[in-house]
C-alpha cells in the first residue's frame, strides 16, 4: 500500500474494462444502432440497442454543433459535442423526448431511474479533422498520427450512482446482473462513446464525398480509443471508499499470489512470457508524452524489460515458480518494471486469475465499537497505523499542503500552507496526520481514564468519532488503507490518478503536471463488429501497420 508502488501499477487481465469486456465477447451481447439520424455533419441522434442474455439496454447520443470558443473540457462546462445516456430497456418517442430536454444539459438537467450512467465528451480538435480529410480523399490516416493522440473524442465526466436522478448504485448492482461490478456502467457508456466514434466520422465522410470516401479501416478503427483527462477529482475516491478500495487491492493480489506461487512457467507460457515482455518494449515505445519524468520513467521501463527478456532466457529450468523472478525483481528493478512484470505473469495464466474478477465488489458497512476499551484502540492504532505513528508532523514539510475543493471550479484542489487560502476549509484526506492526532489525545485519555471505553473518550472528545470509526473500520480489511502522508509538501496526487487508471484498464499516460493526467481508454479493444468472433487479447495495445499486413 505504499503510494509510489500503487502509482507504478498497470493495468491487467483483472482491470475493469477487461473484465467487461471479456463479458461482452463470452456472452455475444448483440449491440445494434437502431436510430442514426445524422445530417451530413454528424448531428443528431443515435440509439444503439443492447441485448444481453439477461435484459435489453439503449445507449443514447445527442450530437450538437459547438464552436470552437464554448468548447471547455472543465466539469464547469455548460455544452459539450455529444452528450449520451446508458438507460435500462427499450426507448421510445416519449422517453427520447423528455432525455433531449435534460441530457444534454447534464448537472442542469434531470433524469430518472431507468438511467444508470450518464457522460458527455468533445472532438479532439488534434486529430478529428485530420482523420475525417482522409477518408474523404479516399485514404486511411497514418498510424503515427494516431498514435499522437488515440481518439476522436475525449470524455469529460462520466456519471453514475444515483446523481441527477440516476439509478443508485444498489439498484444496479441488485437488478442488472450484466453491470454488477464497480464502474461497469460507466465502463460501458465509454465504449459505446468509442463506438459512436468510429460510426459518425465514417457517416460523415460518406455523407460530404460520396464518391470518393472510404471507410475507417478495422485495425485503425481498434487502435482508437476515447481519450480522459483525469485530474484531483478522482485523488480523493480511493481515500473515502477505503472499503471498497481495499477489495479491488486484495483481488489483485490474490491473483497474483496464486500465479507467482502456484503456476509452473511451462516453455510456452515463457514464450509467451517472452512475447508480452517485447510487446511491452514496443508499446511504451509508441507512447507519447511531453511530461520529462513519464519519459525517464518510460525509458527506464524499456530498457529494463530487455534486461528481463536476457534474465528470463538465463534461467533457463531454474525458474521454476514465477516469484524466482518477482523476487529477483525486486532487487534488480524499478517499481514501474516490478509491477508490469506481475502484469504480464497474470495475463498468461488466467486460468487461476479471471475467476477472480466478480471478487472487485463489497457493501460498505462502517462500524464503530463503542464497547472497545481505549487501551485495545491504542494497540490496534501502533499495529495497524504504525505508518502514520512513524511520520514526525511537527516538521513544517509534513504538514505544508492540504486539500480543498474549488467553489469556482467544483473540483478538489491541492493547496499549500502560506501560499494558498483556503486551509480552514480543508478536506479530511490526510489520514495518517488524522490517526496521530487521535492517538495523542487517546494516550493522554488513558492517562486519565486508564481503564476507559471507546464511548466514554468519544464523549469527551466528539471531533474524534469519524476516525475513529474509520480506523475500527479498516482494521478488518487487509489493504486497509494507502500508507502515505497526503498532507506532505512532495505529496504526489499522480500516484493515486494512476492507481485507479490502473484498475479502470488505462495502459499509457500522459502526466500534465503531477496533478493531472491525459489517458485513453479501450485503445486496441475489440468492435462491436468482432462480437461473436476469435479475438486476440489487448492487452498492450500496438499501433497497427497497414502497409506490412497488406503485403
Amino acid at each position: 500500500m505504499d503510494l509510489a508502488r500503487l502509482g507504478s501499477l498497470h493495468s491487467s487481465t483483472l482491470s475493469f474494462m477487461r473484465t467487461l469486456v471479456r463479458r461482452i465477447m463470452k456472452e455475444e451481447w448483440a449491440i445494434d444502432r437502431r436510430v442514426f439520424d445524422l445530417d451530413e455533419n454528424g448531428f443528431g441522434t443515435a440509439i444503439y440497442q443492447i441485448e444481453t442474455p439477461n435484459d435489453t439496454f439503449s445507449f443514447v447520443l445527442f450530437s450538437n454543433h459547438l464552436s470552437d470558443e464554448d468548447r471547455n473540457d472543465r466539469v464547469i462546462a455548460t455544452s459539450w459535442d455529444l452528450t449520451m445516456a446508458l438507460c435500462e430497456g427499450v426507448v421510445d418517442d416519449l422517453w427520447l423526448e423528455e432525455m433531449r430536454n435534460n441530457v444534454p444539459k447534464q448537472e442542469a438537467g434531470r433524469v430518472d431511474a431507468r438511467v444508470f450512467s450518464l457522460s458527455r465528451a468533445n472532438r479532439s480538435s488534434r486529430l478529428f479533422g485530420y482523420v475525417l480529410d482522409e477518408l474523404c480523399a479516399g485514404r486511411q490516416p497514418e498510424a503515427d498520427r494516431i498514435a499522437e493522440v488515440g481518439y476522436l473524442y475525449r470524455t469529460t465526466a462520466v456519471y453514475g450512482s444515483g446523481k441527477l436522478g440516476m439509478a443508485d448504485w444498489n439498484k444496479v448492482r441488485n437488478k442488472f446482473a450484466d453491470f454488477n461490478r464497480p464502474f461497469a456502467p460507466e465502463m460501458f457508456i465509454c465504449y459505446m462513446l468509442r463506438q459512436f466514434s468510429l460510426d459518425q466520422v465514417d457517416h460523415i465522410a460518406k455523407s460530404r464525398a460520396p464518391d470518393s470516401a472510404v471507410a475507417l479501416d478495422d485495425r485503425l478503427k481498434r487502435f482508437f480509443g476515447i481519450g480522459n483527462s483525469t485530474g484531483l477529482g478522482m485523488a480523493p475516491y480511493l481515500v473515502n471508499h477505503g472499503e471498497l478500495f481495499s477489495q479491488w487491492v486484495e483481488m489483485r493480489e490474490t491473483a497474483l499470489a496464486q500465479v507467482l506461487h502456484k503456476a509452473t512457467p511451462t516453455g510456452w507460457r515463457i514464450e509467451l512470457f517472452h512475447d508480452l515482455v517485447l510487446r511491452g518494449i514496443r508499446h511504451f515505445s509508441e507512447s507519447r508524452t511531453g511530461d520529462e519524468e513519464q519519459i525517464e520513467r518510460n525509458r527506464v521501463l524499456i530498457a529494463e524489460l530487455a534486461e528481463i527478456d536476457a534474465w528470463v532466457r538465463d534461467q533457463g529450468d531454474k525458474l521454476d515458480t514465477w516469484s524466482v523472478l518477482s523476487d529477483h525483481a525486486r532487487e534488480a528493478w524499478s517499481l514501474e518494471t516490478q509491477e508490469l512484470i506481475h502484469a504480464i505473469c497474470m495475463e498468461i495464466h488466467p486460468e487461476l486469475v479471471n475467476d477472480l474478477e466478480d471478487n472487485c465488489a463489497v457493501i460498505p458497512n462502517p462500524v464503530l465499537d463503542p464497547a472497545m476499551t481505549t487501551d485495545q484502540l491504542r494497540l490496534m492504532i501502533e499495529d495497524r497505523y504504525d505508518w502514520a505513528l512513524a511520520i514526525d508532523f511537527s516538521e513544517p514539510v509534513e504538514t505544508d499542503a492540504f486539500w480543498y475543493r474549488s467553489e469556482e471550479k467544483l473540483e478538489p484542489r491541492l493547496g499549500f500552507v502560506g501560499a494558498d487560502p483556503g486551509v480552514e476549509k480543508q478536506m479530511p484526506l490526510p489520514i495518517g496526520r488524522r490517526v496521530r492526532d487521535c492517538y495523542d489525545l487517546l494516550v493522554a485519555d488513558l492517562a486519565e481514564h486508564p481503564d476507559g471505553d471507546v464511548v466514554h473518550f468519544l464523549l469527551r472528545r466528539p471531533s474524534q468519532k469519524s476516525i475513529v470509526r474509520r480506523m475500527q473500520t479498516m482494521s478488518r480489511y487487509k489493504y486497509g488503507e494507502i500508507r502515505a502522508n497526503l498532507a506532505n509538501r512532495s505529496v504526489r496526487p499522480m500516484d493515486l490518478l494512476r492507481c485507479k487508471l490502473a484498475f479502470f484498464g488505462v495502459s499509457k499516460f500522459d502526466p500534465r503536471s503531477k496533478l493531472w493526467v491525459r489517458n485513453t481508454m479501450y485503445q486496441g479493444a475489440p468492435l462491436i463488429d468482432d462480437i461473436g468472433h476469435t479475438f486476440d487479447s489487448w492487452f498492450l495495445p500496438l499501433k497497427p501497420d497497414l502497409k506490412e499486413q497488406q503485403a
